[in-house]
């Protein structure tokens, strides 16, 4: 394969990467899998690696002039057109604990840009496939984000808020204080899902890094939905990791605004 392949080839192979990756994860949970502590004291498994490698290989053997970016196993020809970045298993917490919330990210980048993301829950068998330009599908069927403009009556999540900093934290906890209802505790990618498919209306977070956000945003916005990041500026390759996802692009205007005070 060449990178001129039309988009169903990119979009098939994304779908074998994750099937792949499917297999490995659901043979390790609830296995009482060890559990280390990477440096910045988050937990990996060895179903991480084995994963992230599996994906690789494949991505590699189909398009050998590609990028990956992986969160585990680093970075590979970084300044390619096209430039794979995958989270082998985002919500290891959520893994380890027997929590069947957690998921596989595959996007593409093309020229820096968000294009392709796969948002791959195997304990769920519910997976998202969002690419620019069309729509985004939940197991092969269309979903769409709900509409609703009005802030105070939106329901916003965050995975953990003991990932903001002392700054940040406080310009989202005026944006708590803003919506109808808040919620947090653990849903990692999944919050971003329930999204694009219409069920929540809100994600705001911090720090998070490339591998987490490349995928989700062609989904987001191929539901309808919108996603920057605080300043209201699109995300690409080099975004600082505060981020917010909305279902209604009137709601995201209000959601930056209550951010920005």
């Amino acid at each position: 394969m060449s990178s001129g392949d039309s988009t169903a080839t990119y979009i098939e192979l994304a779908h074998r990467v994750a099937d792949l990756s499917s297999k490995i994860l659901m043979r390790y949970f609830r296995t009482g899998l060890r559990v280390e502590t990477k440096c910045d004291d988050t937990p990996v498994t060895r179903a991480d690696f084995e994963a992230e490698e599996v994906m690789r290989n494949e991505i590699r053997k189909a398009f050998p002039d590609h990028g990956v970016i992986g969160e585990e196993l680093g970075s590979e020809n970084e300044d390619a057109e096209f430039v794979w970045v995958l989270d082998p298993l985002d919500g290891t917490k959520s893994f380890i604990n027997g929590v069947p919330l957690f998921g596989t990210l595959i996007g593409v980048l093309k020229q820096n840009v968000p294009w392709l993301g796969v948002i791959n829950h195997p304990a769920l068998n519910e997976r998202w496939l969002g690419v620019a330009g069309q729509s985004t599908r939940l197991n092969g069927g269309k979903c769409r984000t709900r509409k609703c403009s009005v802030l105070n009556n939106a329901t916003l999540y965050t995975t953990d808020t003991q990932y903001f900093s002392p700054k940040n934290k406080k310009a989202f906890e005026r944006l708590t204080k803003t919506v109808g209802y808040f919620r947090t505790g653990g849903t990692d990618c999944y919050g971003y899902a329930l999204v694009a498919s219409g069920w929540t209306d809100l994600v705001c977070e911090e720090v998070l890094g490339i591998h987490d956000f490349v995928a989700l945003v062609p989904v987001v916005q191929g539901a309808g939905g919108v996603m920057s990041d605080w300043d209201g500026n699109q995300l690409t390759r080099s975004s600082d990791g505060r981020l917010l996802a909305s279902g209604d692009p009137d709601m995201h205007r209000e959601a930056l605004a209550v951010l920005s005070k």
